[in-house]
């Protein structure tokens, strides 16, 4: 289980957004905000957020950092970068000095950062490799960039971080930019689009990608994914899945969740055999094709 605290909003020493309710305040200290639920306030800092990570029984704690927004000013990103890393000290210094509270081990992963600017990406993931963690997480990206800009940073950061640890590429992506990031070092991702836009009507298959609304679906009784691992992807055809989506029942979102994260879950499956087999450039490229593809 990952648990992620991560505080999206570009930042000064004193930088507060102006917006009606002046919900989020991020300081040296740590950051304030208002609940969008109730309105209540909230601080949190580096401690208490390594505290409630280890309360809630992580696997992997993730650091306390700002990722700030694309596009963003290099200053704004320099100054959010340091106090990410000045943040993470601190994150190092309660983990190491407590323990899991369930009696199995738990582990810190820092967060480089640095928006689109390859300086800064360098000095991060500099920084992030001295702290000799037990794995590193590569945080900002596929917030907006075009693709070709988080495989750019991707890759320059890749090329610094340990290769004898994790790389997880935090909050990504499509089955394509999986596989393209894997082909630059990345090891782990985590990322809501299989279930989200699958409640949407959005599935990926091993053929190319479905908008399961269109019309052109409403009469196909073919199987979801005739390739498909799963057992919705025989069971269920595309013109039941579309009548179900159209009519809004909680059926079509689970039937088109179930599709996709076991069509992931074939895809990295696949892509760690290549690894293995010594054929996985060819093999990714073939697929980066075949799943750019709308049927």
């Amino acid at each position: 289980m990952f648990s992620r605290c991560s505080i999206v909003l570009p930042v000064d020493e004193e930088f507060s957004v102006d917006n009606s309710k002046r919900r989020r305040k991020i300081k040296e200290e740590g950051v304030t905000f208002k609940s969008h639920i109730d309105g209540s306030s909230h601080h949190f800092t580096p401690e208490y957020a390594m505290d409630v990570q280890r309360i809630i029984g992580a696997d992997i704690i993730m650091a306390f950092d700002e990722c700030t927004p694309y596009p963003c000013e290099y200053g704004y990103a320099k100054q959010s970068m340091e106090m990410t890393h000045r943040w993470l000290k601190r994150c190092c210094d309660r983990f190491d000095s407590t323990e899991g509270l369930y009696g199995y081990s738990q582990t810190l992963f820092p967060i480089v950062q640095g928006s689109v600017y390859s300086d800064l990406r360098e000095q991060s993931a500099e920084f992030i490799a001295s702290m000799d963690r037990e794995g590193n997480a590569i945080g900002g990206l596929s917030v907006g960039e075009p693709a070709e800009e988080m495989y750019k940073h991707t890759d320059i950061v890749c090329n610094i971080l340990p290769k004898d640890k994790p790389r997880y590429l935090m909050g990504v992506g499509t089955p394509v930019n999986i596989l393209e990031c894997i082909a630059l070092g990345v090891d782990m991702f985590d990322c809501v689009m299989p279930t989200r836009n699958a409640r949407n009507g959005m599935l990926f298959t091993s053929e190319g990608f479905i908008n399961i609304k269109n019309k052109k679906w409403a009469n196909d009784f073919s199987p979801i994914d005739p390739n498909g691992i799963s057992y919705v992807d025989q069971q269920y055809s595309k013109a039941y899945l579309r009548h179900l989506i159209h009519s809004k029942e909680i059926l079509g979102a689970q039937i088109a969740s179930i599709h996709n994260l076991s069509f992931y879950l074939w895809l990295v499956r696949e892509a760690r055999q290549h690894i293995l087999d010594g054929d996985f450039v060819s093999w990714k490229n073939t697929m980066v094709k075949r799943l750019s593809t709308r049927l």
